[in-house]
């Protein structure tokens, strides 16, 4: 996958750290004041709840997820996306190397 460049954004040093540094990202705040993150997500399984919808789009590396009201989890490779609703959550697991994402959360 080519290198994705974002344009005149506003970068927040101080970085997410959840599940003791295993998912760690930054929150990037475009020029239209919509908020994205970009993160990496070490092997391991990790559930996530949402306020927002969003949109998890895989840059790097393989995951496997559920998404609350889903029957089964799907696998995701680099080149894909899932969606999620706000006011719900996904279950994620990393079997090995590393997971790359870009979150977009959507109004």
């Amino acid at each position: 996958m080519a290198d994705i460049e974002f344009e005149n954004v506003t970068t927040l040093a101080k970085a997410n750290v959840y599940f003791d540094g295993k998912v760690v990202s930054h929150t990037i705040i475009l020029a239209d004041e919509s908020r994205k993150t970009l993160g990496l997500i070490y092997p391991g399984s990790f559930h996530f709840d949402t306020e927002q919808a969003e949109r998890m789009e895989i840059i790097a590396g393989t995951c496997s997820v559920k998404v609350e009201g889903e029957e089964s989890a799907t696998q995701f490779i680099e080149g894909q996306h899932f969606d999620v609703s706000a006011k719900s959550g996904f279950d994620i697991e990393i079997k090995e190397g590393i997971c790359e994402y870009i979150c977009s959360f959507i109004d």
